[in-house]
């Protein structure tokens, strides 16, 4: 058993967690993690002590976990989606390798689903060939090498699914890189986006590029542009996002 499991909680509820995850919750003598997770996880363990922090506190986070863990308790620190997707798979293991005193701790990574997949689902199959994941919050990245890899996956006529499209301090920042997306691709690319994936209030619509790029999303949504091939097709009624895999009539 390991003394610290870094859980991928998908959106959050009993019906998007895998089954991996909510076995190594049942298996943990203290949950934590960022305050919005462990309060979507809290109510389906009320009898497990939660250890929350608040935002911007990663490294405190992991590395109160791992104290936790050498102190002889098995630990849940939990992420949204998956914990090796923007979440504390690396960071822990990167503290964990560092620091002697964390020698001892087995640190295992639950895979749990990420937005791009849970989002994908929704709209159909816009992911069904090679696809680029890309987060446009510059917190941690450079603006320039967000650009970078934009124009990179454009170029390279990747599927594209779009993480943090948009906070109070990045107003712009989805129509900054619809943008860039355009200076190779038509505006009449199809595309799509979801909010709350998984979780209350989720909803999804299909569109264009040119529609994506004047749509008020925010940090809950996933936004997803097709590749050359992608369609929107009508399926009992429905309209889906499908990027064909190229299998042949």
């Amino acid at each position: 058993m390991a003394d610290l499991f870094i859980i991928g909680i998908g959106g959050g509820s009993r019906d998007g967690m895998t089954q991996a995850a909510w076995d190594a919750l049942s298996l943990s003598d203290v949950i934590a993690g960022y305050t919005a997770y462990t309060d979507m996880v809290a109510p389906l363990f009320p009898h497990t002590p939660v250890c929350a922090t608040g935002m911007t506190k990663e490294r405190e986070r992991c590395e109160r976990a791992l104290r936790m863990a050498t102190d002889g308790k098995t630990v849940a620190l939990v992420c949204s989606g998956d914990a090796g997707v923007y979440g504390m798979a690396s960071l822990a293991c990167e503290i964990a390798a560092a620091d002697d005193a964390f020698a001892a701790v087995r640190i295992e990574v639950v895979a749990g689903v990420t937005a791009a997949l849970a989002g994908a689902a929704l709209l159909g199959a816009p992911l069904a060939h090679d696809f680029c994941v890309i987060s446009l919050s510059n917190l941690l990245t450079p603006q320039a090498t967000i650009e970078k890899r934009l124009r990179a996956a454009a170029q390279g006529d990747f599927c594209i699914a779009l993480y943090n499209p948009r906070s109070a301090h990045r107003p712009d920042s989805l129509r900054n890189a619809c943008a860039i997306l355009l200076e190779t691709r038509a505006p009449q690319t199809p595309c799509g986006w979801v909010r709350n994936a998984g979780r209350a209030g989720e909803t999804c619509r299909t569109c264009t590029l040119a529609d994506l790029a004047r749509a008020e999303l925010d940090m809950s949504c996933t936004a997803f542009v097709g590749n050359s091939t992608t369609k929107i097709l009508t399926v009992n009624g429905t309209e889906k996002l499908v990027t064909p895999r190229g299998y042949q009539p």
